[in-house]
């Protein structure tokens, strides 16, 4: 689905001061990794409805395996990962016994105290992310889910990985093992440990929209095939307010314009917001805060809600606002589904231009 970046800043996805953001209200993801990718899925919402359904499957199988996930895998275990794969360190020896590696730890003690450190952090991961594996393997998921699962297993099975995946949590290692498999780490397997942690980063983000969904009891969206765009919600909110009032909208080709009045602070712009924010969750396979929420696939999504000046261009506000509206039509003449949101017209000027404008 088509989106630019006014719209996101209109419906709220991401914000200036991101704790206003809804983003940031459904970011349950435990690293840094997991973040970015959670931000990638919020900036390609799904344009294919075999891709918006099979991410809701992944979403509904993660919700009901929460309590399984690997709670020994943190932001923290993965940046001293990456702290050790690029620090400096005395060569070690590659083939170690007990000779070296005594000689090793008493003539680098230092060094050998980062090697036993980081090594637990590795162990932690490897074992976390295998159990992930070891969680989805038989489980019916879409391809584009399962090639990551199946990916992690395969390069788990090399042979300094697939040793550090079986140890149990409390094995301490001597310190033969631990320059073992701190060279492994470092000159063999650095890139497929970076490329394991790149794929926990992306079952970290599912995690985390599965997790949003549970917290806040969203409610998967229906979408039906039809050439007519048509968007149908039963008690719709704005997923950011702390006690929001619900909505009823039916939006269909006999009634495809809603236009709203009434009092100031009356809801008029929430209600908006409400529906450009829940149709852009249901495009990314997300769940929606609604009873029932009922859409065809859409090509785009435009809004003319916070248009502002630019005194660097010398573009009043009146001016970005005809320019947006421009932009506007020009979309929405290619005879695609779009659905556009407008809040207050040509605010920028008075009351007789904006008459003529509209």
């Amino acid at each position: 689905m088509q989106i630019d970046k006014q719209t996101f800043n209109d419906i709220a996805i991401f914000q200036n001061e991101e704790e206003f953001s809804v983003f940031h209200k459904l970011n349950f993801t435990r690293t840094n990794y997991g973040r970015e990718w959670l931000k990638y899925f919020f900036n390609e919402p799904h344009s294919d409805l075999k891709r918006i359904l099979g991410t809701q499957k992944i979403i509904q199988t993660l919700s009901e395996k929460l309590d399984q996930w690997p709670a020994n895998i943190s932001n923290g275990t993965l940046l001293v990962m990456e702290k050790y794969l690029d620090y400096s360190l005395d060569p070690m020896p590659e083939h170690p016994n007990l000779i070296n590696s005594f000689f090793y730890r008493a003539l680098h003690s230092e060094d050998y105290s980062m090697i036993k450190y980081s090594v637990k952090h590795f162990a932690d991961f490897f074992q976390g992310i295998r159990q992930l594996g070891l969680l989805f393997e038989n489980v019916d998921l879409p391809a584009f889910f399962k090639i990551y699962i199946d990916r992690l297993l395969q390069l788990l099975r090399e042979p300094a990985l697939e040793k550090l995946a079986s140890l149990k949590p409390d094995t301490k290692l001597s310190p033969m093992e631990n320059i073992y498999f701190g060279f492994q780490l470092r000159n063999r397997y650095k890139t497929n440990t970076l490329e394991l942690i790149d794929i926990f980063g992306r079952l970290d983000a599912w995690y985390s929209m599965a997790h949003a969904v549970k917290t806040f009891q969203l409610s998967f969206p229906t979408f039906i095939e039809s050439d007519a765009a048509t968007v149908r919600a039963k008690g719709l909110y704005h997923i950011l307010l702390p006690r929001p009032t619900a909505y009823d909208v039916d939006l269909d080709p006999s009634q495809n314009f809603l236009f709203l009045t009434g009092a100031n602070m009356a809801g008029k712009s929430t209600l908006i917001k409400s529906m450009g924010a829940a149709v852009f969750l249901a495009h990314m396979g997300m769940g929606v805060p609604a009873k029932e929420f009922t859409l065809t696939l859409m090509d785009g999504l435009l809004t003319n809600i916070n248009v502002m000046d630019n005194i660097a261009k010398g573009e009043s506000y009146f001016f970005n606002e005809v320019q947006r509206i421009r932009h506007t039509i020009e979309k929405i003449n290619n005879g695609r589904k779009w659905l556009v949101l407008i809040d207050e017209l040509f605010k920028g000027t008075n009351v007789q231009d904006a008459m003529k404008c509209s």
